[in-house]
């Protein structure tokens, strides 16, 4: 299960980026789009399973925002969601120039008072 790893690194990047407010820290914010291959029941299961782990971490809350995927197409200059996971634009034509959905990124951070 790769989520655990992920999650241990985002704490890993919490201690790096806050060290002396690690123990203010209450909820963390995800973005992961569709092609990151992160799956938010599966990231909050992993999240919990650090959770127990780990005393310092306790009671900090996560929430994973999921984006859909985007494509640019250059052709006709428009920005388009996938979906069923077909690259085609609303014009027709297929693009590669995803511009959204592969990212995974910590996107808030909210301390306490």
């Amino acid at each position: 299960m790769h989520e655990i790893s992920l999650v241990r690194n985002i704490f890993r990047t919490l201690q790096d980026e806050f060290p002396d407010r690690i123990d203010k820290v209450r909820r963390v914010q995800l973005k992961a789009g569709l092609l990151s291959n992160v799956q938010p029941i599966l990231m909050q299961n992993a999240w919990e399973a650090v959770l127990a782990d780990e005393p310092l971490y306790a009671g900090i809350e996560l929430e994973v925002k999921v984006l859909p995927i985007l494509i640019h197409c250059e052709p006709c200059n428009l920005t388009n969601e996938v979906e069923n996971y077909r690259f085609v634009c609303a014009c027709g034509k297929p693009s590669r120039h995803v511009v959204q959905g592969d990212e995974l990124l910590i996107s808030e951070v909210e301390f306490e008072d």
